[in-house]
């Protein structure tokens, strides 16, 4: 399926020359490089015609058939029908499809389970875990005890037997699985028995995962966790936005987190948005892509290795693959910089048992684009030739051009 964007209207040229341009100029940036970043996708024009509708106009406290403002008829059945889809889609008891953000969904579940003070068990910033995982400067590090797990030295894989250990020995009121850079599928049965052990609510953070879980390309964490927080774009190739799953037995309390607790007035145009992307996702072309972006994953991270870049954990089971620009001779920072001017994006991330940076690399968006395995070698020897001469820096630009021209993420 191939998707992109649209241009700037007549209309906008007519009314505001000056964000038609920037706009177009954006447009243009996403056409002629390559989207490497994992948390990065394009949606369909459907998601998109539903983001820029009429629903963008209408305020909408409070959830369908109990809204705090009039004329909300019509944007009810839009968000019922998003909710019914996901459940759907995921095997869920219960959605809520008003988070703003993946943030705002794990803020919300922690408000729905946690008291300020509470300890909670997570991924540890450096290997891997997220800003709401007990960053001291997010919410999450400022309000709760948060307790840090991490990787084994050697396999850059989950320690599980620190998972459990730290359980034991700080009795966690939640257990928080999911990781921003994690290349692995996580055992959710393994941490669902770590947590009944000690008692604790398991929460899923399945930002990344989600899309693929959608796909039926990676294990469901649904059937183990008491709340799953995703987001509706990366691979699940929605708009900008989030979501949350749980059973019956705590759909009440999520929702009256969600609102009235951490949110005000849902986004109808981003919930109708959702709806739309949860029904894609719900056929077979998007299966076949789930599985698509998997193999260009695993081919990308074998080319990387043969480069000469250390890959951690030696692979990846999903959409996203670390790597350490080390053997180079340089660190993260720099090689995103280069690799950015070549027109290559991507991001840094930490690296396990190191102060230094590698980079994180996704192929969800590359294989909404249409490419496949034969591009796979092709982007690496691009990679890296320019992390082993800057010098080449015009030319490789030109190559991405050349490549990303072919493979145009809204065709005309």
């Amino acid at each position: 399926m191939s998707v992109t964007s649209t241009p700037p209207t007549d209309l906008l040229y007519r009314q505001d020359p000056e964000l038609a341009e920037i706009l177009l100029g954006e447009a243009t940036r996403q056409s002629t490089t390559l989207q490497l970043s994992a948390a990065e996708n394009f949606t369909s024009r459907a998601v998109l015609a539903a983001l820029g509708s009429p629903l963008a106009n209408k305020y909408a406290e409070g959830y369908p058939g109990a809204r705090f403002h009039g004329g909300c008829e019509i944007v009810d059945v839009a968000e019922r029908v998003a909710v019914r889809r996901a459940e759907r889609l995921f095997g869920a008891e219960h959605a809520n499809v008003q988070s703003h953000s993946g943030s705002s969904a794990v803020l919300a579940a922690y408000a729905a389970l946690l008291r300020p003070g509470d300890t909670v068990l997570a991924m540890g910033l450096p290997f891997g875990g997220h800003l709401t995982h007990g960053s001291p400067a997010n919410f999450s590090g400022r309000w709760f005890d948060f307790a840090g797990y991490g990787v084994e030295a050697e396999s850059g894989l989950i320690d599980y037997d620190q998972v459990l250990a730290l359980a034991r020995t700080r009795r966690p009121k939640a257990i928080v699985c999911g990781s921003i850079s994690y290349p692995r599928h996580i055992d959710y049965p393994l941490f669902r028995a770590v947590a009944d052990e000690v008692g604790a609510y398991l929460v899923a953070d399945a930002a990344h995962p989600m899309g693929l879980v959608a796909g039926g390309a990676a294990p469901s964490p649904v059937p183990y966790a008491d709340v799953v927080c995703a987001t509706t774009h990366k691979v699940l190739r929605g708009p900008r936005g989030g979501m949350i799953l749980c059973g019956r037995d705590l759909a009440e309390r999520i929702d009256r987190a969600v609102f009235p607790f951490t949110q005000s007035g849902a986004q109808m145009h981003t919930v109708a948005a959702k709806a739309v992307a949860f029904g894609e996702a719900a056929t077979a072309a998007y299966q076949a892509y789930a599985r698509q972006v998997v193999v260009n994953a695993k081919t990308l991270a074998a080319a990387l290795a043969a480069e000469g870049l250390t890959v951690v954990t030696g692979g990846t089971d999903t959409h996203l693959l670390v790597v350490d620009p080390a053997p180079f001779g340089v660190d993260g920072r720099v090689a995103r910089g280069r690799l950015a001017a070549a027109g290559m994006v991507l991001d840094t991330c930490a690296l396990p048992h190191d102060d230094a940076r590698g980079l994180r690399l996704g192929t969800a968006a590359l294989t909404t684009q249409g490419m496949r395995e034969t591009e796979m070698p092709r982007i690496a020897a691009l990679l890296a030739a320019v992390l082993r001469e800057e010098r080449i820096m015009v030319r490789a630009r030109e190559e991405v051009r050349e490549l990303a021209g072919g493979f145009p993420p809204y065709p005309v």
